[in-house]
């Protein structure tokens, strides 16, 4: 019996060292534009109906959560459909491998808000920035097993969270466009270069 375990273990063992030496491609283009394009709604839709965002810090950050949640939805959807076609008997090692290298900054956008929140809601102002900077950093932790160009959408939400927190500091007010604006531009790149990724994948 104990050697029945061991061989399963040594199984486990194996499938997740070939799942990190294997490039992932769960993620889709169309989830990820869906994002992208669900980011400018949010953005705009608070432009037009909530005239004091910093005022409402509730209704801003709840708008952008639950787009959050739903492109996370939509994401996660996409990606186990696309992760059995492409990996079939290493689809759930990989969507593991991928979810462990993004979990820490996902945890730490989540859980930052509230700690913000309920012990300095006056630097409720950051939190654009600061998400930012998480996407970028859980991105180029997950790029080992994403296509190279990842890096540069993955440095594109660094630079870009630093610039809203610079932007930010002067006035503390909260904008739908620089929380915005930076997630459609890194969503629909994103999507264009897993679309990229696919199409030269098919070609091979």
């Amino acid at each position: 019996m104990r050697d029945f375990e061991k061989a399963l273990s040594d199984i486990s063992t194996i499938r997740s060292q070939i799942a990190a030496g294997t490039a992932f491609r769960g993620y889709g283009p169309a989830a990820l534009a869906a994002s992208g394009v669900l980011a400018l709604i949010t953005a705009a839709a608070q432009s037009l109906w909530l005239t004091e965002p910093t005022a409402q810090p509730l209704l801003f950050f709840g708008a952008w959560g639950a787009a959050a949640a739903l492109s996370m939805g939509l994401i996660w959807l996409e990606m186990r459909r696309r992760a059995r076609r492409h990996h079939s008997s290493l689809a759930d090692a990989m969507i593991r491998q991928a979810m462990d290298q993004f979990l820490p900054a996902a945890a730490a956008g989540v859980l930052l808000p509230l700690f913000i929140s309920g012990y300095a809601p006056e630097a409720s102002w950051m939190m654009p920035g600061l998400w930012q900077v998480l996407m970028g950093l859980g991105l180029f932790a997950s790029a080992r097993s994403l296509p190279r160009p990842v890096t540069l959408v993955a440095a594109w939400y660094l630079l870009a969270g630093f610039a809203v927190l610079l932007i930010s500091s002067d006035s503390r007010a909260l904008s739908p466009w620089t929380m915005g604006l930076p997630f459609v531009a890194g969503q629909l790149a994103m999507a264009a270069i897993v679309h990229a990724s696919g199409r030269n994948h098919a070609e091979d």
